[in-house]
């Protein structure tokens, strides 16, 4: 549970200004912010858009069976093992089957509301510019990175507690390692987008079916 929270009308604003506020700290420094990857291609580029699925897609295929193992062992055994160590109550998480409602809604949202504003931002504006100080020196997988790769994912899990705290955002560095990669990998802000917006809402998902998230019945 949130210790603390934005207002909902604050909240709904974060996307506008992840999208934004890069574009304004451009016209302070007296730069063109066209120079940084804030930008979708236009949906007739569809070399561009079919470059960046292709990218998410073999990205997901590497990771999405050792997520599902590792998820599942999380939820069934390994937390309710750490909270019956501390005395703390064990909640009954096991596969339910009972899917989330409105599941178009639920991709749009987290695809145009979450992914694309925040990695324009994050690895758009925030990440190139930390490679614009910090020399990228090492080649993982194609992709030449630095510590501005590693400052960027740092603050995309500090940021999302600054939005809504929870004990587990210090694990969102992970995946938002892998979506800095993709921005260099690619050169683009897409491939990262595409493959953010499938893990929340493949989170989102797995929750609703163990049971994380209750789905009233209707």
């Amino acid at each position: 549970m949130a210790l603390a929270a934005l207002p909902e009308i604050l909240l709904a604003a974060v996307p506008i200004l992840f999208m934004y506020a890069p574009v304004v700290v451009c016209r302070m420094r007296g730069v063109d912010s066209w120079d940084y990857p804030l930008a979708l291609p236009a949906f007739r580029d569809r070399a561009a858009w079919l470059d960046a699925a292709r990218l998410a897609l073999v990205t997901i295929a590497v990771i999405v069976l050792p997520w599902l193992v590792a998820y599942h062992a999380w939820q069934t055994t390994l937390f309710p093992m750490i909270l019956d160590a501390i005395g703390a109550h064990s909640p009954d998480w096991h596969y339910r089957g009972t899917w989330p409602r409105q599941m178009g809604l639920l991709v749009g949202y987290h695809l145009f509301f979450v992914a694309i504003p925040e990695e324009m931002f994050y690895r758009g504006y925030v990440q190139s510019r930390f490679d614009e100080v910090f020399p990228r020196k090492w080649r993982i997988l194609g992709a030449d990175l630095g510590w501005g790769w590693i400052f960027a994912a740092l603050l995309f899990a500090f940021g999302h507690s600054l939005v809504s705290p929870q004990w587990w955002h210090f694990a969102t560095f992970f995946p938002g390692l892998a979506f800095g990669w993709m921005r260099q990998r690619s050169g683009g802000i897409v491939a990262g987008a595409l493959f953010h917006a499938w893990c929340n809402v493949m989170v989102t998902t797995l929750d609703t079916l163990y049971g994380v998230i209750p789905v009233s019945p209707t």
